[in-house]
C-alpha cells in the first residue's frame, strides 16, 4: 500500500481547524427524543452496556441528528446504533443502512425482518469498498454517519479510501452533515494508520480533499486511558479482547479505545 502522501501537506490548515466549533447542534427536545431512543428497553442489553464508551446521545446531539432527518448510517452491522437510529427516525425521518455487501449485508437484513416495529422503514443499500456506491440518491440526505470505519476504507488503499469520502460527499444535500467517530492515533506516528488508529490529520486531510469544510470536534468520545500501542491494535480492547484472557482485566480497565469525533459540512 503506497503512503497517503498527500495527506502530509495540511499543516497549513490547522489554525482554522483549532476555530471550528464544538457544541451540539439539536434543541433540548431533540436531545429528549434521543435520550428517549438510547433507553429504550428494545435494545439488546449487551448494547446498552457500551453506552459509557459511545456516549451516543452525546454523539448524535453534536452531529445534528434530530427525528425528521434523513440519515445514512455506513456499515451498521452488528447495529449497535441501528437500534437507536431507526426507532428515532421512524415516524418523521428516514434511517438508510449502507453496508457493505455479503456476510455483513445478509446480517444487517435478518436484523430489520427481526423487528419489523423497529425496523420496517429501514432503507437497505449497499456501500462496497472501493467502488462508487449510491448510498443514498444524490443530494439526499441530512447527515451520513460513520463509527469507526475510516481506517477500513485506508486498509483497503488510498483509492477505496477517497472513493468512500466521494460516496458521502454525491449523497449530501448541500449544508448536509458528514459525521466521524474513530480510534485517534497520535500524530506524532509514524504513518497515517495503525492498527485499526487513525490519524486525525488523516481524516480531515481525507475529507477536505473530497470537498467538505471542518466544522468541529468534540472530546466526548476521548479516553485518556487509552493508547495505541496493544500487540493486537485497538482489538486488544473492550469489545473484542483479541488476546483473549490475556492481560483481559488490564484491558478491561482501560475501556474502549481513545476516538475522534469529527463534524464536517458539504458547503
Amino acid at each position: 500500500m503506497r503512503p497517503l502522501l498527500s495527506l502530509t501537506l495540511i499543516g497549513s490548515l490547522s489554525i482554522a481547524f483549532l476555530a471550528a466549533r464544538a457544541e451540539p447542534a439539536v434543541s433540548p427536545d431533540t436531545q429528549t427524543a434521543i435520550r428517549a431512543a438510547v433507553a429504550s428497553p428494545q435494545r439488546k442489553p449487551e448494547n446498552s452496556a457500551r453506552d459509557i464508551y459511545r456516549h451516543p446521545v452525546e454523539t448524535l446531539s453534536f452531529f445534528g441528528v434530530t427525528p425528521t432527518k434523513t440519515v445514512v448510517e455506513i456499515w451498521p452491522e452488528p447495529g449497535w446504533y441501528a437500534e437507536i437510529l431507526a426507532p428515532l427516525l421512524r415516524d418523521g425521518g428516514t434511517y438508510i443502512a449502507a453496508e457493505a455487501p455479503g456476510k455483513a449485508h445478509e446480517a444487517t437484513a435478518a436484523l430489520f425482518a427481526s423487528d419489523p416495529k423497529r425496523f420496517d422503514k429501514v432503507v437497505l443499500t449497499t456501500l462496497d469498498r472501493g467502488k462508487p456506491s449510491e448510498i443514498a440518491p444524490p443530494g439526499s440526505a441530512d447527515i451520513v454517519l460513520t463509527f469507526r470505519n475510516v481506517h477500513n476504507f485506508l486498509m483497503a488503499g488510498d483509492t477505496a479510501a477517497a472513493q468512500f469520502f466521494a460516496d458521502c460527499y454525491r449523497a449530501l444535500k448541500p449544508g448536509g452533515v458528514l459525521g466521524i467517530v474513530d480510534h485517534r492515533l497520535p500524530e506524532d506516528a509514524a504513518a497515517p494508520f495503525s492498527g485499526g488508529y487513525v490519524k486525525r490529520s488523516t481524516i480531515i486531510g481525507l475529507a477536505t480533499a473530497a470537498g467538505f469544510k471542518f466544522d468541529g470536534e468534540t472530546g466526548v468520545n476521548a479516553n485518556p486511558k487509552g493508547d495505541h500501542n496493544h500487540p493486537k491494535g485497538v482489538w486488544t480492547l473492550p469489545p473484542t479482547y483479541a488476546l483473549g484472557d490475556i492481560d483481559r482485566a488490564q484491558y478491561q480497565a482501560i475501556g474502549e479505545s481513545d476516538r475522534l469525533t469529527l463534524r464536517f459540512v458539504k458547503p
